[in-house]
């Protein structure tokens, strides 16, 4: 069984820190998750009570994947603490780790991030370009993956990223269901924008909310900007600026996301032609499809079907 060591740090948030459990927890017994502290005692939070845990530092010397949730701002240095340092040095090379939010700070002040991509919450992203030059800082995305090193931004893109993990590890089928238990969102790409200006329109204005749900049901159409905005009653342009204020990416962006994510969902649950499949998501060609999944994950689609279907 994988073995998820979630790393609780001094003045750990809380809400981050059950994220591990109740995403990895809910799928169906893939994962083992255990928390150890950089002591083997209790925690102090962020709120107004400490966490107890059952486990020691020793515990990630037994990890497959270590997750780092965020801790205290006001401990956001540039030098960690010594029993930081010390735990952190016990995990063994190819590892994979994770930060949700300031745990970025943490890997970053260890060295691990340097010369890699990565991303932290919106707020502090000028503090950490000024800890940290040496880091490929994204300010603007949900979560970072480079490999064996996934960092996420706030609160909600903890769960994301320990979605995308899971989706990586065994499937989008999966990921769903434990997206469905969790009562969250299957997919929210890593590259979406974390900060979006007007999550919520104004009760004055139209949302596009309708028209995304009318074009989830109709991705087999070559479905077009201008299609998009008739079916929401506006302009082209108003539906666009809209569009982003309340999604945070552009309408094609977004639709090729919907649509890579039906495909992958095909890929592992059926049997259907490569072709077929490429319809029904709205790529015009197998070889759209090809391009477009490769873009997202790397990999072409028999090669996809191949890791997730055994016997394919």
């Amino acid at each position: 069984m994988h073995r998820v060591v979630v790393l609780a740090l001094d003045g750990v948030y809380p809400f981050e820190l059950g994220v591990p459990q109740r995403v990895f927890g809910s799928a169906e017994g893939r994962y083992e998750v255990l928390t150890c502290s950089v002591d083997g005692g209790p925690v102090r939070s962020d709120a107004d009570f400490a966490i107890t845990v059952e486990h020691g530092p020793d515990l990630l010397r037994t990890a497959d994947t270590v997750v780092i949730p965020p801790y205290d701002m006001s401990l956001l240095v540039a030098e960690l603490p010594q029993p930081v340092t010390d735990a952190l040095a016990l995990i063994r090379p190819g590892t994979r780790i994770v930060s949700i939010c300031t745990g970025a700070f943490a890997l970053a002040a260890a060295g691990m991030l340097d010369g890699r991509p990565a991303t932290t919450h919106w707020r502090l992203t000028d503090l950490f370009r000024r800890l940290f030059p040496a880091v490929r800082l994204d300010p603007d995305v949900l979560f970072v993956d480079d490999g064996d090193v996934l960092t996420s931004a706030g609160a909600a893109s903890g769960v994301d990223v320990c979605l995308h993990v899971v989706r990586n590890d065994h499937g989008s089928e999966v990921a769903n269901q434990v997206a469905r238990t969790c009562v969250v969102p299957a997919w929210r790409e890593g590259g979406q924008a974390q900060y979006i200006e007007r999550p919520v329109p104004d009760p004055a204005e139209s949302s596009t909310a309708a028209t995304r749900t009318w074009a989830l049901a109709n991705l087999q159409l070559p479905l077009s900007l201008a299609d998009l905005a008739e079916h929401a009653r506006m302009s082209g342009r108003t539906f666009a600026r809209r569009f982003r204020d309340e999604v945070g990416v552009s309408p094609g962006r977004w639709l090729t996301q919907q649509r890579v994510a039906r495909a992958r969902h095909l890929l592992e649950s059926s049997d259907l032609p490569i072709d077929e499949i490429a319809a029904q998501v709205g790529f015009a060609t197998a070889a759209s499809l090809r391009q477009h999944l490769n873009a997202a994950i790397g990999v072409a689609p028999l090669a996809y079907r191949r890791t997730f279907r055994a016997g394919v």
